[in-house]
This record gives structure tokens, C-alpha cells and sequence, in this order.
């Protein structure tokens, strides 16, 4: 199995060669690589170099006690980008990966040639923003995983969801460390999207789940990114690259083919 380390810290990754634009497929809060199988199947069939990470405290990789900022992860990939050799991939994150590539792209501007965000929540609506720090005390007690369960199994989820997937889903997501699980969702609240140093010029997609409340605040998000390419699901909730992946492989292969071929 292949792993970069980075301040000791071992990063696993999947790598799949192609001769087609790179495309860096980042997961969402206690998840791992495997939940962007269908398009990583999808992608490289059409010759794209594929790069699935496992974020530091996920997956395979090393889950050291330490915080777990957006940063920490957005540097940790372009770090691994430049240790790989891959230059001027597609970024394409779900959930937390969103807000990641989001940070790629304005942190590390001449690194991505486009991004795109599945379901991600780069600016917070203030009401979910409220309800952060009372969901970590949560976390950090004894009940966490349970907590976890609660919270992700009430919003993150529609009726025409699979319950089956559903049921996998949260039985993997309680499998992360509790000081992982807990710091990094704690740390959503504290990033700022609108202080990072520079605005995001590359071509960016937004892609929403058929959800009852919006996962960002879409007007400030249009603020943050100019020209943003904004499409939606049909009958799908938070985790729509595995509830509809065809829909959300021809959104990003249509944006890729008509922006960057």
C-alpha cells in the first residue's frame, strides 16, 4: 500500500496513471478514499490520473492526537501534489473535502486547475454555525459515536436515500477516533472562507444535494467565487456521489469537458 510521510505523519493514497487531466478526489469528515469508488472508476475508464487520498486521521493514514484545521489537510495535499508530481489537478471534494479544495484554491491558487464541491459547506449559514459547539461537547463525551450517529443520521439523509448505504455509511463513520471526529467537525465553525489571502479565479462547480436546507450560504458563496457553475441533484441527500453517481459523474465530466478541454 502506498504511503508519502509528511512531518512523520504517514498519508496513504491510491493512485491510478492516466494521460488525462489529474483529477484529486478528496472525502468528507470521517470518511476515507473508497467513498469516491464510483468516480474514480468513472474517470480513470475516460484516462484521467486518478489521486485518492486518505486525509490525515482517516483511512489508512496515521490519526495522530493533534488539531485538525482545514488547513492541516489542504496542506497536506498540495504537499503531497508536489511529492506525486502532479500538476494542475482537478479537485473535486465532498462535504469537508469541498471546503478543502475550496482552501486549495484560494491558499495555493497556481496549484488547482478547477474545483469542484459536492454538497460542501465552504460559508455556514449562521444557524448551523449556532449549533457547532454544543454538537462538540457531544463528541468529546463519552456517548460520541452515538452522537455522531444522531446528528448525521437525522440531516445528512433524504427519504429516497438506500437505507442499506445509509446503514454503512454511519457504521464507518463511527469507526474514526473520537479525538478526530471531534476536533475536526469543531474547526468547520472556525473557518472563515472570506479571510483567506486571495479570491478563487479557477473554474469552479458547486453541486447541491436535494436537501431541505442549503448546505452553504449560496450568496456568499457566489461573493467568494466569481463565475461559479452551480448544479443540483435529484433525489439524493448529503452523500450523492454514492446515492447518484451517475448524475454527479456527468455534472463533473460536463464541467471538466467544457472548461478545461
Amino acid at each position: 500500500m502506498p504511503f508519502l510521510h509528511r512531518d512523520r505523519v504517514a498519508l496513504h493514497f491510491e493512485r491510478i496513471d492516466g494521460n488525462r487531466r489529474p483529477i484529486v478526489f478528496i472525502h468528507g469528515w470521517c470518511c476515507d478514499r473508497t467513498f469516491f469508488a464510483p468516480q474514480a472508476e468513472y474517470f480513470s475508464a475516460l484516462g484521467h490520473q486518478i489521486l485518492l487520498p486518505d486525509l490525515r486521521g482517516h483511512g489508512l493514514s496515521d490519526k495522530p492526537e493533534q488539531p485538525y484545521p482545514i488547513e492541516v489537510f489542504s496542506d497536506d495535499l498540495a504537499w503531497m501534489c508536489g511529492a506525486l508530481k502532479i500538476e494542475r489537478p482537478v479537485f473535486v471534494g465532498h462535504s469537508m473535502g469541498g471546503i478543502i479544495a475550496f482552501d486549495i484554491a484560494a491558499r495555493y491558487p497556481d496549484l488547482p486547475s478547477a474545483i469542484a464541491l459536492l454538497d460542501a459547506a465552504v460559508v455556514l449559514p449562521e444557524a448551523a454555525r449556532a449549533i457547532i459547539p454544543d454538537f462538540v461537547k457531544r463528541l468529546r463525551s463519552p456517548g460520541f459515536a452515538t452522537a455522531m450517529r444522531d446528528l448525521v443520521g437525522s440531516v445528512f439523509f433524504i427519504p429516497s436515500d438506500d437505507p442499506e448505504r445509509k446503514a454503512r455509511i454511519l457504521d464507518f463513520m463511527a469507526q474514526t477516533p473520537q479525538h478526530v471526529m471531534a476536533d475536526a467537525y469543531g474547526r468547520l465553525a472556525e473557518y472563515a472562507a472570506d479571510k483567506t489571502p486571495n479570491r478563487v479565479t479557477v473554474p469552479s462547480l458547486y453541486i447541491a444535494a436535494d436537501e431541505p436546507s442549503a448546505r452553504t450560504d449560496m450568496a456568499r458563496l457566489d461573493v467568494l467565487i466569481p463565475h461559479l457553475n452551480v448544479g443540483r441533484t435529484v433525489c439524493s441527500g448529503h452523500f450523492c456521489q454514492l446515492e447518484v453517481p451517475d448524475q454527479i459523474n456527468a455534472m463533473l465530466a460536463r464541467f471538466i469537458a467544457t472548461t478545461l478541454d
